[in-house]
């Protein structure tokens, strides 16, 4: 494992478990075989509406929790409560606090949100607070009014969008870029590319490892999802190789700055309007 030393002094492995769109059984399930197959990093969110599940993969997991790196998210309905939010997900997650803890999506009281995030990271309840979805403008914003920093800003990331741009600032300013659709999107094009294919065949690997060993090479902090077991052994088995340069250089042609999903107004003002019952899960 490789891992990234956050502008907070954490140590955050830069490849976890991502659990979006895994409930129950699968969720705790998958959690314990990460766990037991070298993770350390678990990410969940409210709005994944599964904490309760990832959270009994936790508890037996057989790993003492201050080994463990666990993220959560609020929900943007959330953000006017951001302290009980955050005291829900502990409790359905069965954690004492959390190693950071992300604003979902920028709409709602976001500013405010903070400053109640920030009451918790004084408090010892929540050790880091990073943000989801925000752009390089409202990024900065945070950094301009806040005395705790982001740690980290996760959004769309992967070889047709590696938004170098955006990496260049967060690294001036000591945050951590984290992917998601970092094997772009279910279509598999990305993983189809001629170079991924060759590259794959040349190490031995699989595509989907030597997307993931890309990210990691760039700087970014990875989260792959799944199920299955063999591919969550085979998702952290990339930490024994590396792309040359040269690699990298035919990686970074197939960039197209293409994102899979972009943000409307009208998408967000749903996001705010949904008040769901969290504890409503398995």
């Amino acid at each position: 494992m490789e891992y990234f030393t956050l502008n907070n002094g954490a140590k955050m492995p830069a490849l976890g478990l991502g659990t979006l769109r895994m409930f129950g059984k699968d969720a705790e399930e998958a959690v314990i075989c990460a766990v037991r197959n070298g993770y350390r990093h678990i990410d969940t969110a409210s709005s994944y509406q599964n904490e309760k599940a990832v959270g009994r993969g936790i508890a037996g997991c057989g790993i003492p929790r201050e080994e463990l790196f666990i993220t959560v998210k609020i929900w943007p309905s959330d953000y006017v409560r951001a302290k009980s939010a955050v005291a829900g997900s502990l409790r359905r997650l069965g954690i004492d606090y959390a190693d950071l803890v992300l604003l979902h999506h920028p709409v709602g009281d976001v500013y405010g949100a903070w400053s109640s995030l920030e009451e918790l990271v004084d408090e010892g309840i929540v050790r880091g607070l990073g943000l989801s979805n925000f752009s390089r403008e409202q990024t900065a914003e945070f950094i301009r009014r806040f005395r705790v920093r982001p740690s980290l800003l996760t959004v769309e990331n992967h070889p047709y969008a590696p938004q170098n741009e955006l990496r260049s600032y967060l690294k001036t300013q000591g945050i951590v870029l984290e992917a998601w659709y970092p094997l772009g999107h279910a279509d598999h094009r990305l993983m189809e590319e001629p170079v991924i294919l060759r590259l794959a065949e040349k190490y031995g690997r699989t595509p989907v490892q030597i997307l993931l060993r890309w990210h990691i090479q760039i700087g970014n902090s990875v989260l792959p999802g799944s199920k299955n077991p063999e591919h969550i052994r085979q998702n952290i088995d990339i930490f024994d190789f590396a792309l040359s340069e040269e690699d990298m250089t035919e990686i970074a042609e197939i960039n197209t700055g293409t994102l899979y999903k972009e943000f409307t107004d009208e998408m967000r003002q749903r996001y705010l309007a949904w008040e769901p019952d969290w504890d409503d899960q398995e």
